[in-house]
């Protein structure tokens, strides 16, 4: 297994394509900081995303290609524009935001039932780790009904995207789950007509 997953992702590095990346969640969750995080590595000041922002980022010699989108209650609707040849999602939750898990909970469920996001990796961001009060992984987690998902390579990581705690370890997940080499792999050869 470790010789094939080093080819598929030996064999994607050769071909210099972006994997597609969705960064969703609910408005204030912390989606556009965790992109440029991700970006350059610091924090910058924000404002609600209106629509998306896009942005090129290497991680661990990976090109992808993230796309974080706003999180209002009139933008959700408008996510399944976005998730044709999406190799994975990184959901992103306000830890502090307990009166919003059900909602949030509601719309990971209907992202997930998808078609398109069918063998899409997910990473889930239980984000503010930092704040007084924040919820941890578990709990998160079991809002989120995560240990019912079947045929759903995902993981939940407790993360700060303010001081950068928790990110290179969801990030890293996300680079060697099987899920999103597997994606991966699709992508590239659909890309290249090949079987």
């Amino acid at each position: 297994m470790g010789g094939s997953l080093s080819k598929l992702v030996s064999g994607w590095l050769w071909t210099k394509k972006e994997i597609r990346i969705l960064i969703l969640g609910l408005d204030n969750a912390g989606k556009t900081t965790l992109l440029y995080r991700l970006k350059i590595g610091e924090v910058v000041t924000t404002i609600p995303t209106i629509g998306f922002n896009v942005e090129s980022v290497t991680y661990k010699n990976l090109n992808f290609n993230v796309w974080d989108l706003g999180g209002q209650t009139s933008i959700r609707p408008y996510w399944r524009c976005y998730y044709a040849n999406t190799a994975a999602v990184i959901f992103v939750i306000d830890s502090t935001d307990i009166e919003r898990l059900g909602t949030a909970s509601d719309e990971l469920a209907a992202m997930l039932n998808e078609e398109e996001l069918r063998e899409a990796a997910l990473l889930v961001f239980a984000n503010k780790q930092d704040q007084p009060g924040a919820k941890g992984a578990g709990e998160i987690s079991e809002a989120l009904k995560l240990g019912e998902l079947r045929d759903r390579n995902w993981s939940i990581v407790a993360c700060s995207a303010i001081d950068g705690k928790g990110i290179n370890e969801g990030m890293d997940w996300l680079v060697v789950s099987n899920s999103f080499s597997y994606t991966v792999y699709h992508l590239n050869t659909a890309a290249n007509g090949c079987p």
